[in-house]
């Protein structure tokens, strides 16, 4: 299992378009096979930097998901919404797995 974890940097005066884009996430990336941790969206701190977080089987699985999402209408609109809007300086991927399982257990 991978994570990508997609950092943003979005306008800061119109956080609550990206808190939009990110429902909308909520809902299509589930439907188009990954497991999505979740968005998360400035509140403290950096009013520029926001987080997109989800996890996926494999890389070979992350091409045939993004295929899905890109061809889910819901995903379409949400990009183009994006787009349209303006509200994402930029963005960035990275592709981690979890090194520290298991969790919890005694000594």
């Amino acid at each position: 299992m991978i994570t990508c974890v997609i950092t943003y940097e979005i306008d800061p005066n119109r956080r609550e378009l990206f808190e939009t884009y990110a429902r909308s996430w909520g809902q299509c990336i589930p439907r188009c096979g990954a497991d999505l941790i979740g968005y998360f969206a400035p509140h403290e701190g950096s009013a520029t930097r926001a987080y997109g977080m989800y996890s996926i089987a494999s890389l070979a699985e992350y091409e045939a998901y993004r295929a899905r999402l890109a061809a889910d209408p819901l995903g379409r609109e949400n990009y183009h919404f994006a787009k349209r809007e303006g509200f994402i300086r930029s963005e960035n991927r990275l592709f981690v797995k979890l090194a520290s399982a298991p969790h919890g257990g005694g000594a």
